[in-house]
């Protein structure tokens, strides 16, 4: 009879932890917009219409996702590694750049070859960016979480230097009270095709599902992705099978910051303005995407292939959100802090999936689904992980 409770408790909080989360979220979320002196369920209404509502709608929020999406991959495959990425933010500018620079040196190159070559150039741009903390973490084991970060400050220095110096906009439609922190339009062969006319909706969406996709396969159905989860799990037990540890963190991280990089393409080549552009900071060029997609991964249990799911949810929440501003008159910062609350809620779940564990192994039989310390993602029973 305990078994099957545990075993009740067990699949409830492997299926319906990530739903009650977010419910939960919604519900204070609706405490706080009724604290404002808004309606909840007319500015719930307008978040769910300028989300969703039509195929323009829809659009928006599938290009919104695409970013989210793939710094969210690179989440999951850093994490299931157990290292930390915390520098998507600047992966993301140096993929931009990356990939900005190869179509500016390269405009005439077709549209079949200047695509596929700028996105690879993205990715190379920000995988560089994030081996740097891999190697410091493998061998010399500096702390990946400042290391990352320390290098998003670099970054936004490298970007702000080249975009409002070698590669800033010179033509005479840009210099409106000083030169604005841009490079020039890019090349037509560069911009990702339009998929449905009278959307926002661009190839880059297609490619981040299929890399989702690719990453769930990468880590669940080759030796190199188990090799990942196995450091992940006992980084001792790994070594003592004779893995190479410190290659495996490496190639983590490498590769965590090669989605991230690619975000920067999509970002730029699937931009409105087809060209790249900062207000100095940061957030001006990702908008985000780099802290946002650690959420949409913790939320997709990180596992790729609900982070596809997790990533729409929360460019959603994004887009909505304007309208819900619109519509309510509360603050779009309301929207920042429904992803807090869905990522509190997530990681105080794992105190009752820790519990159950517990009580399962003092029961005598052991844990179904062993997890990697520090940090085992909610949800990961429903992702089909060994």
């Amino acid at each position: 009879m305990n078994a099957r409770r545990l075993n009740r408790q067990r699949f409830l909080l492997s299926w319906f932890a990530l739903p009650s989360s977010a419910i939960a979220a919604l519900l204070v979320g609706a405490a706080m917009i009724a604290a404002l002196g808004a309606n909840p369920i007319t500015g719930y209404h307008a978040l769910i219409s300028g989300a969703f509502g039509g195929s323009y709608a829809l659009g928006s929020t599938a290009v919104q996702a695409v970013p989210l999406l793939l710094v969210g991959v690179g989440i999951c495959i850093a994490f299931r590694a157990n290292v930390f990425n915390i520098g998507g933010e600047g992966q993301i500018a140096m993929g931009g750049l990356a990939g900005t620079a190869t179509a500016l040196a390269l405009p005439n190159l077709p549209t079949v070859v200047l695509i596929p070559l700028t996105l690879i150039a993205s990715a190379v741009g920000g995988g560089l960016w994030g081996a740097i903390p891999g190697v410091f973490k493998a061998y010399f084991n500096v702390n990946e979480i400042l290391s990352t970060i320390m290098l998003n400050l670099v970054a936004v220095q490298l970007m702000n230097y080249l975009l409002a110096g070698p590669m800033v906009d010179h033509t005479a439609g840009s210099i409106i009270g000083g030169l604005i922190p841009q490079t020039r339009l890019l090349s037509k062969h560069s911009w990702l095709p339009i998929l449905i006319p009278g959307t926002q909706l661009h190839l880059g969406v297609l490619i981040a599902v299929l890399v989702a996709i690719a990453a769930y396969f990468l880590l669940w159905r080759t030796s190199f992705g188990f090799r990942i989860r196995a450091v992940g799990q006992s980084r001792d037990a790994s070594r003592y099978a004779g893995m190479p540890v410190k290659r495996t963190i490496t190639y983590a991280m490498t590769l965590s910051g090669a989605m991230c990089g690619l975000a920067g393409g999509m970002l730029v080549f699937g931009s409105i303005s087809h060209r790249m552009v900062t207000d100095g900071s940061l957030t001006g060029f990702t908008g985000s995407a780099g802290f946002n997609g650690i959420v949409v991964a913790l939320f997709g249990g990180l596992n790729p292939l609900w982070t596809i799911v997790s990533a729409f949810v929360f460019a959603g929440l994004i887009v909505g959100g304007i309208s819900m501003q619109v519509v309510t008159n509360v603050p779009s910062d309301l929207i920042t802090s429904l992803n807090g609350l869905v990522v509190v809620f997530v990681v105080s779940l794992e105190y009752l999936r820790r519990r159950a564990r517990a009580l399962e192994a003092e029961g005598g039989r052991a844990p179904a689904t062993p997890g990697p310390a520090p940090l085992r993602p909610v949800g990961a029973d429903a992702g089909g992980e060994t």
